[in-house]
């Protein structure tokens, strides 16, 4: 190589240095875990963590929440005779996010329990009665013009609210009944390409008669696997209804209702259940439950992926509600007949002398006493 050469490629070299350099002390600069005299190789990377949206609580603060939870379950107590079994799932639907599908017959407690979990919770509370004549409109909101603004505005429908009531659901069309698909999935509303985010707590508890068809719309698959569990609110035992007649009046005892908790404790709540542990038994024992269900000659549909994650959190507010930082094989199977029912459809095959909406609670049960369980 002649010099002339050698001498442009030891300028290029320095050129290259030079930027090096250059471009090191800009990271230095704009980069604060750098210092001036820190080479770039001996930073060591913060940890990462597994989700900063979930904040790990104390003991003492578990602890009070956990009181909280179980005042505001004597509260309802109160209000609801001899149904503990239906306010200990309403209290797991609401601090594991999801939705509650009460099927019963009128003048059991429907509405009832959903104005009580409303008031002992302190926050806003809406009912509507679902019609065959509903538009979307009416539960969503709809946009009206302003002429002294000269412009749309959105009015606000009853499912702005963190407690909504929706009464006789299948008595309205499913073009009103998918206007609440986006809202029991999402939390929120869109209106004319607008957006709405709903408060939280948000938490629907929807009604519907079992026994009495004419005139109704049955919900369909895609809309009953919104909702966390669906649970049957029949009448009440000899000794609790006794307790009904000599008590007040339903109204004068929803008024001695006071609030136990606030919607920040239940959002509180609701992060702590999150940290409830599963352990990887119970998982891998849940799973071939839902295997099962997707094999079984008796069912034409399975469980949903949506069905196994609403099982999952369902049993983490059960041991949370038990007053428990982990899950036992005794949270999960209980709620197997209350998440997955109303997710399958019994087909032809199964012979049975029971009731049409009963066939896949039994045959959920023969499932579940075929699954070994974990120890």
């Amino acid at each position: 190589m002649n010099r002339g050469a050698r001498s442009k490629g030891i300028g290029y070299v320095r050129k290259l240095v030079r930027g090096e350099r250059s471009i090191r002390g800009l990271l230095m600069a704009h980069c604060s875990p750098l210092t001036a005299g820190t080479s770039m190789t001996s930073v060591t990377p913060a940890p990462f963590a597994a989700d900063s949206r979930i904040q790990r609580m104390s003991p003492e603060n578990a602890a009070a929440v956990s009181t909280k939870a179980a005042q505001l379950e004597k509260a309802l107590r109160q209000v609801i005779r001899g149904k503990d079994d239906v306010v200990r799932l309403a209290l797991v639907s609401v601090f594991a996010r999801g939705h509650l599908l009460i099927e019963g017959v009128p003048g059991v407690g429907k509405t009832t329990l959903g104005q009580a979990l409303a008031r002992a919770i302190d926050c806003t509370f809406q009912r509507v009665q679902f019609t065959s004549d509903m538009l979307p409109a009416d539960v969503l909101g709809i946009s009206v013009y302003s002429a002294t603004e000269q412009k749309f505005e959105f009015k606000r429908g009853p499912v702005f609210t963190n407690v909504l009531l929706a009464d006789e659901i299948n008595r309205t069309t499913p073009k009103t009944q998918s206007a609440l698909l986006e809202a029991m999935n999402e939390g929120q509303v869109t209106v004319d390409a607008h957006s709405f985010e709903l408060p939280q707590p948000f938490l629907v508890i929807a009604t519907q008669n079992p026994v009495e068809h004419h005139g109704t719309y049955p919900l369909p698959e895609s809309q009953l696997d919104r909702f966390l569990m669906r649970v049957r609110m029949g009448y009440p035992d000899a000794h609790a209804e006794r307790q009904i007649l000599r008590s007040e009046a339903g109204v004068s005892r929803l008024d001695g209702v006071r609030p136990v908790l606030s919607g920040a404790d239940v959002i509180e709540m609701q992060q702590a259940v999150k940290n409830v542990r599963v352990d990887d038994s119970l998982v891998n024992y849940a799973l071939e439950i839902v295997r099962r269900t997707r094999e079984s000659e008796f069912l034409s549909l399975g469980v949903s992926p949506r069905g196994s994650q609403a099982l999952y959190r369902a049993a983490q507010a059960m041991a949370f509600l038990e007053g428990r930082n982990y899950c036992t094989p005794e949270d999960l199977k209980p709620l197997v007949v209350p998440v997955f029912a109303h997710r399958v459809v019994v087909n032809g095959l199964y012979a049975s002398t029971l009731k049409k909406s009963e066939q896949s609670d039994q045959v959920l049960k023969d499932i579940v006493e075929n699954v070994a369980v974990p120890v």
